[in-house]
């Protein structure tokens, strides 16, 4: 084999395992314990896909076939990245067919908030822990849009980067309560951003109580 062969070989193996790297950051499956199971999209923060791979096991451990994308590739795409991620996440032998649930946190909970509550056809649930909302200059707007039931999780102690203060996950309540939109907040007391994760921020009572409401909400709208 020539010298000129081994370095074209050597380079194409350099670009498939950069490929396969991109591909990996954005989009990782978490294969159910047994079986298959309703499929669940979990969008990370801005901190990347890999700091959420222990939640995204956490939920597939429930039952779900899950697939972690990162919620950074998803900004300016104007949620058709996340809409892509999902139609692709249907397609998985691992899953069962029908309506996905989006889990999304920080960042990403505000991408499965303004985009993922509006596609009645695609998801049958959202969740979103602390999500990004300095971004919504319109509550009654985004509220409005809201077709599929949406449980949202916040900190009132949240001040990080006053992105996802409490002020503005009360006003979208009181929309939502005003408008009958399938939306519920639930608030912790004390808990900051990133609660759920051990660190300075961590708190434990909060953690085990949106985790626990989370499982019963996903059971309810993706039968499992």
């Amino acid at each position: 084999m020539s010298r000129l062969v081994r370095l074209i070989i050597c380079t194409l193996g350099l670009v498939i395992m950069l490929a396969a790297s991109a591909g990996a950051r954005a989009q990782a499956e978490f294969a159910p314990p047994q079986g298959k199971g309703p499929v669940v999209v979990v969008v990370s923060g801005q901190s990347g896909a890999a700091r959420y791979q222990p939640a995204a096991r956490q939920v597939a451990a429930l039952g779900y076939d899950v697939f972690l994308v990162d919620g950074n590739d998803m900004e300016g795409t104007h949620g058709q990245t996340l809409k892509a991620a999902i139609e692709k996440a249907q397609q998985s032998p691992n899953g069962r067919h029908g309506k996905v649930g989006v889990v999304g946190f920080s960042l990403g909970g505000g991408e499965a908030l303004g985009y993922a509550s509006r596609w009645p056809d695609l998801v049958g649930v959202v969740v979103a822990w602390y999500p990004y909302t300095a971004a919504i200059h319109d509550i009654a707007a985004l509220v409005r849009g809201i077709k599929v039931p949406v449980l949202m999780f916040a900190g009132e102690a949240d001040t990080y980067k006053n992105c996802c203060v409490i002020a503005t996950a009360r006003a979208l309540a009181a929309e939502a309560g005003a408008r009958h939109a399938p939306f519920d907040l639930v608030t912790y007391p004390g808990a900051e951003h990133d609660f759920i994760f051990e660190g300075r921020q961590y708190d434990a009572a909060a953690a085990s109580d949106s985790w626990q409401r989370a499982k019963l909400t996903l059971e309810q709208y993706l039968g499992h």
